[in-house]
């Protein structure tokens, strides 16, 4: 990665660390340079829907479930770990972890949400509405979540350099 990207030598490694898909890491790193934070994430979000139901899977498999242990010391499983911090000593942990199962049950896949900044009680709001959507419209809503998840992240970590 050259210096033309607002000062991140390392945007590439970032991308891969905050969205899991090394082909849509490329896509983003070679459509730049980008000036700043703001305008990688907006190239986050505007190439979202170029993300193949394979890319999907891979970035699903580096997500925990919501409400699980998270194992690993790598900087993705500590971003994690922070993200779902307020979920594992809530009451509805348990609804959540039930809710989880009836969803791979309809999806065929884990549930994905941005935890952040979010209350476990909003966690399995978001979680019944979304098990009443229809698979394109789940489609959708994942891809959302995971460049949520992915912009946030990687603000964590432009924000290091």
């Amino acid at each position: 990665m050259t210096a033309d990207n607002a000062g991140f030598p390392d945007l590439g490694n970032s991308l891969n660390t905050a969205l899991g898909v090394p082909a849509w890491t490329e896509r983003i790193v070679a459509a730049g340079p980008y000036a700043d934070a703001d305008a990688v994430c907006g190239a986050v979000w505007a190439t979202m829907h170029t993300v193949g139901e394979a890319e999907l899977a891979e970035a699903l498999s580096h997500h925990p479930r919501i409400g699980a242990s998270v194992t690993g010391s790598d900087s993705r499983s500590n971003l994690s770990r922070s993200e779902q911090f307020g979920v594992h000593a809530s009451a509805e942990r348990a609804l959540i972890r039930a809710g989880n199962i009836e969803y791979e049950r309809v999806f065929g896949r884990i549930f994905l949400v941005r935890a952040a900044e979010r209350t476990p009680a909003e966690i399995l709001a978001e979680l019944n509405r979304r098990l009443l959507l229809d698979d394109a419209a789940e489609h959708r809503e994942v891809l959302h979540a995971l460049a949520d998840i992915g912009t946030r992240r990687l603000r964590v970590l432009l924000a290091e350099w």
